[in-house]
């Protein structure tokens, strides 16, 4: 959300050679940042009964009191994430991109160990509360990583509170529209959460579950991808004849990339979350039945993954082009779409259908994927207006979706034969191994271009 206004700024004044001047940018919005930061976090941690009451106004007895706690737990993780996207804005703009892809990935590893190494015969509602806890150890994580990288890449970088600078200015008046569009998914998740809170026991939990699982390929492949590529596309965009050629091409091959890594992943998660939920959950008293609960809500998240991935890499152009104002226009639809349909299909349709309320968490995160499809279709609409077509080849596409589906049924042909569970982790690893083994295997007889270029450089370095 800050790289949206911060890197376009910062980085085309280094492409330009004012390094001084972007320096002073990075100090401002540092230290206009940290000052922020610390006075959200406080009021957070000291408001949290209030704001859940304001919040969340389905939670009472000890839903509420778990509710308040990992408020509490989780809003420093949460200051610690806005510092660290600072990080990360100054080195993608230095173009260097590994951290940028490793540090998210090292917060859902956090997350994901602490429910792990909660202790057995805990409850759902402890394991959360661990979860939380190697949240906010991952959020911290991915901050301390990126720090030193940091203060080698850009120099003497003085924290301070100038808003007079004309940079500075342009990244604070395009933050708000940006904090907004980029953090549609958070909002969206949000959304989701409050309406879960009058679906029963049990239901915001599960849910909070499946956002850990499905939010993983999100930073890994759309958010990092899309982070990565906004200095480039910056860059690209620096001029109207040229710029808007250039564009086009790097705004295609990241679409590309980001749909190799998103399908399959879409694909796990409808066909086999079961296996993905019961490697990572089912411990001490989280059941069989819990796994499912969660499972059906990750095949709702499948359906809007991909929209929501594509979508990012349309917001970065925007942002490219220095409009945070039409993205902005478009994450309102998005989240207004989310929440009429969540309404409907959580707490309307199930009883339409005769189904148990239950039923309708699934019917959140499915409801958000449509809303998430809506906004990447007026994204794409919108920018090829102004920069012309652009476009996921279709054909490629297909082969990613059949190798996709072909390895999903070799995965469950393993896991069927695996008639004496050797419990979830190690039935995890034996599915979901053949399974990317196939997927690559797929893509690669079927001639998908990244597929062979991964091939040839592990050939190469062999």
């Amino acid at each position: 959300m800050l790289s949206a206004s911060f890197i376009p700024v910062y980085a085309r004044l280094n492409s330009e050679g004012r390094h001084q001047e972007a320096r002073r940018v990075a100090g401002a919005v540092a230290g206009l940042l940290g000052l922020v930061v610390a006075i959200l976090v406080a009021v957070g941690v000291t408001a949290a009964p209030w704001l859940l009451q304001l919040l969340f106004p389905g939670f009472t007895g000890a839903k509420r009191d778990l509710a308040v706690l990992l408020s509490r737990i989780l809003f420093p993780g949460t200051g610690l994430l806005v510092l660290s996207a600072w990080c990360l804005g100054v080195l993608n703009s230095h173009r260097h991109f590994f951290l940028s892809y490793a540090a998210p990935v090292i917060w859902n590893i956090a997350i994901i160990s602490a429910a792990l190494l909660a202790p057995a015969g805990k409850s759902a509602d402890a394991i959360v509360v661990w979860a939380a806890w190697g949240a906010v150890a991952g959020s911290f994580l991915q901050f301390a990583i990126q720090l030193p990288s940091v203060r080698r890449l850009a120099g003497g970088i003085s924290p301070s509170l100038d808003t007079g600078d004309p940079g500075v200015r342009v990244v604070l008046g395009s933050f708000f529209p940006a904090f907004v569009s980029r953090g549609v998914v958070q909002i969206s998740a949000f959304v989701d959460s409050i309406l879960a809170s009058f679906l029963g026991a049990g239901a915001v939990a599960a849910l909070g579950n499946a956002q850990m699982l499905y939010s993983l390929p999100i930073s890994l492949f759309g958010m990092s991808v899309a982070a990565a590529e906004l200095p480039e596309l910056a860059v690209a965009a620096g001029g109207e004849d040229t710029g808007y050629k250039a564009l086009r091409s790097r705004l295609e091959q990241a679409l590309s990339t980001v749909a190799y890594f998103i399908v399959p992943s879409a694909v796990a998660l409808a066909s086999l979350g079961n296996v993905l939920a019961g490697a990572v959950y089912q411990t001490g008293a989280f059941r069989r039945e819990d796994v499912r609960f969660v499972w059906m809500i990750l095949a709702g998240s499948a359906i809007g993954l991909l929209a929501t991935t594509l979508g990012r890499l349309y917001s970065s152009a925007w942002y490219a082009l220095r409009d945070t104002r039409t993205p902005l226009r478009f994450a309102i639809v998005r989240v207004l779409l989310t929440t009429i349909l969540g309404w409907f299909a959580a707490l309307q349709l199930p009883s339409l259908l005769g189904v148990p309320p239950s039923w309708g968490t699934a019917g959140l995160t499915a409801s958000a994927g449509i809303a998430g499809w809506v906004e990447y279709f007026l994204l794409r609409r919108s920018l090829e207006r102004q920069i012309g077509l652009t476009r996921l080849d279709a054909r490629m596409a297909g082969r990613l979706w059949a190798s996709a589906l072909v390895a999903a049924g070799v995965g469950w042909g393993v896991l069927l034969l695996l008639q004496d569970r050797p419990g979830p982790v190690l039935t995890a690893a034996a599915v979901l191994l053949p399974y990317g083994v196939v997927y690559f295997s797929g893509t690669y007889l079927l001639g998908v271009p990244f597929a062979r270029g991964l091939a040839t450089r592990y050939l190469r370095r062999a």
